[in-house]
């Protein structure tokens, strides 16, 4: 009944609605009533793309894999120019906080002290226009000091090595370093898998994917 009700009560607002609204004004060249105005498209409410660098690459982020406090993030860097791209060592990350003011952050080649299988040293990679560079970020989520502070990444900027510029990468949430302070990098490696548009699944990482170490 209630629903019944409900739609009686709908039926008699848009009824209401029409006879309140104008009636079309008289088209001048022919003396009757003018066409109605077609709908204008929805608007995308998708995000756009990243715009390519003024050094014609394009770094994203390619998902979170969680587990047990640790955290791996992929990241991936396409060379969107118009020539060769090279590439050697480890991508330069640094963080703010929601109010956009640095954070202190050690940064780490590999990732020895946050867990094993995290090192594969860096290669030169020359990327041909529309190839693609992944690499990955690695943290744990621990508090184990309640005196300090809890820091919470809430944007990243990336250079693809330390001393090239750095680029804002879009983030789907925070990066929650607990107070460890600590965040790891792998090495840039060539990556010919599916498109940055589908995030991989954690096995689609680098090669060297990070696994909890148990002792720490």
């Amino acid at each position: 009944m209630r629903t019944a009700a409900a739609r009686l009560g709908a039926l008699a607002g848009v009824v209401l609605l029409a006879a309140c609204a104008p009636a079309p004004a008289p088209d001048r060249a022919s003396g009757g009533p003018s066409e109605p105005a077609r709908p204008t498209p929805a608007a995308s409410t998708a995000p756009p793309a990243p715009a390519c660098s003024p050094e014609g690459i394009r770094i994203t982020e390619l998902g979170v894999d969680a587990a047990m406090g640790l955290r791996a993030m992929g990241l991936e860097l396409v060379n969107c120019g118009d020539r060769p791209y090279v590439l050697e060592g480890h991508p330069a990350p640094s963080l703010r906080d929601a109010d956009r003011d640095p954070l202190t952050v050690q940064v780490i080649p590999g990732a020895r002290p946050i867990t094993a299988g995290f090192d594969h040293p860096p290669t030169r990679i020359v990327l041909r226009p529309g190839e693609r560079a992944t690499a990955a970020l690695l943290w744990r989520n621990l508090v184990t000091d309640a005196t300090v502070v809890a820091s919470n990444g809430a944007y990243l900027d990336v250079a693809p090595v330390r001393g090239r510029p750095a680029y804002p990468v879009e983030l789907d949430g925070p990066i929650d370093l607990g107070n460890t302070g600590r965040l790891g990098v792998s090495a840039w490696k060539r990556y010919d898998g599916p498109s940055s548009t589908q995030p991989p699944a954690p096995s689609d990482l680098p090669s060297s994917a990070p696994t909890p170490d148990s002792r720490l």
